[in-house]
């Protein structure tokens, strides 16, 4: 997924939002939905033989790489790996508490076991050393499979949705869950109001689609600074 076609998802993105709460557009809304997703997760996602931006992402993705933190960049200090488990747990929790008012995949899997961590929640204000430990201690096949699992399951919910869901407004129920299960830390507030004045549409066009999108660009960004600075050292 290069740049060009990073530009054509981004089109496509804006013309999702147009159709998205329109009764009449619901299956082009729904299938639209469903390629770009799609191009956010492993392409086995799909079983496609496109390349996704995680596909990109992970090329040539070392360990060291891959776990250092604080990171150089202007935008963020966090990790590749912190990254990749906060929008894995974003799009569990918003898609599977507040949209489907379901079981979050980290719990029916019981892949805080398998990832080796001990955080449920966002990652929203986090402290460096719980990001150092999550950094350091992480599985990382592990955090892959969850994050497909993740995506596999919001494939289903959302593909699942009637005409005219994606105009229901969040069930404030649905919010108190969150501090329930520890997915929002009490500090962390701020997320849950936010999400609470959403739309289901509201949430699909953002933690499962464009919130994956910015957080992946992250990653390679932050993949491409490092390796530069060590091909410097290396010369």
């Amino acid at each position: 997924m290069d740049l060009k076609q990073r530009k054509i998802w981004n089109e496509n993105h804006k013309s999702l939002t147009e159709i998205i709460l329109k009764p009449d557009k619901h299956s082009l809304a729904t299938k639209l939905f469903l390629t770009q997703h799609a191009l956010l997760h492993s392409s086995a996602i799909d079983n496609s033989s496109q390349v996704t931006l995680q596909d990109v992402m992970l090329k040539n993705l070392d360990e060291e790489t891959f776990r250092e933190y604080p990171v150089p960049n202007p935008d963020t200090k966090n990790s590749i790996t912190w990254h990749l488990w906060h929008i894995a747990r974003i799009e569990d929790m918003t898609m599977n508490i507040l949209v489907a008012n379901d079981q979050q995949i980290l719990i029916t899997g019981s892949w805080l076991e398998k990832m080796n961590i001990e955080f449920p929640h966002s990652g929203n204000d986090m402290n460096k050393e719980d990001i150092t430990k999550l950094s350091s201690n992480i599985d990382f096949d592990s955090l892959l499979a969850y994050r497909e699992a993740v995506g596999r399951q919001t494939r289903l919910v959302v593909s699942n949705m009637e005409v005219g869901q994606f105009k229901m407004k969040v069930d404030q129920n649905r919010i108190i869950r969150l501090f329930n299960e520890n997915a929002v830390l009490l500090n962390s507030q701020w997320l849950a109001d936010y999400w609470s004045k959403k739309t289901i549409a509201g949430l699909i066009l953002m933690p499962a689609t464009r919130h994956n999108f910015l957080h992946l660009n992250k990653c390679i960004r932050i993949k491409e600074k490092l390796q530069k600075q060590k091909m410097k050292l290396n010369q």
